[in-house]
């Protein structure tokens, strides 16, 4: 097996014992981003706001792994309030082209750093297909 950690000071750092996203036999998987700048360490307000840089921060890993949004095979958002899924689904739909990638929306009851969403993906390296 083939096992690389990815980091990127263009995202988040980890605010855990874990990797931005690890690289296996050319698949990437990110761990969940939330919408913090990576640059002020501050939580966007709102959840619009929040789906657009979550998506940033996944764009920034990726990048690093030597992929991006367009490599995404499959996407897990969870919320905290599904009332909010129409709004991020339209920012969603900004940042992805046809074909879309699989994806699962699951409203959870609290999320790391009371965020309203979170953000994980598995890609493909874009040298690996």
């Amino acid at each position: 097996m083939n096992k690389k950690s990815v980091y990127t000071k263009e995202a988040p750092e980890a605010i855990g014992p874990y990797s931005q996203a690890v690289v296996v036999n050319g698949v990437v998987y990110t761990s969940g981003q939330l919408g913090l700048d990576p640059n002020t360490v501050e939580m966007a307000d709102g959840v619009v706001n929040q789906t657009h840089q979550v998506l940033k921060n996944v764009q920034a890993v990726l990048k690093e792994a030597g992929s991006d949004l367009n490599e995404v095979v499959k996407a897990t958002i969870f919320l905290n309030d599904m009332n909010d899924f129409s709004q991020v689904n339209e920012v969603y739909a900004s940042y992805f082209e046809k074909p879309y990638p699989s994806r699962s929306a699951i409203e959870v009851s609290r999320l790391p750093k009371d965020a309203l969403v979170e953000v994980e993906v598995i890609a493909l390296e874009k040298d690996n297909q």
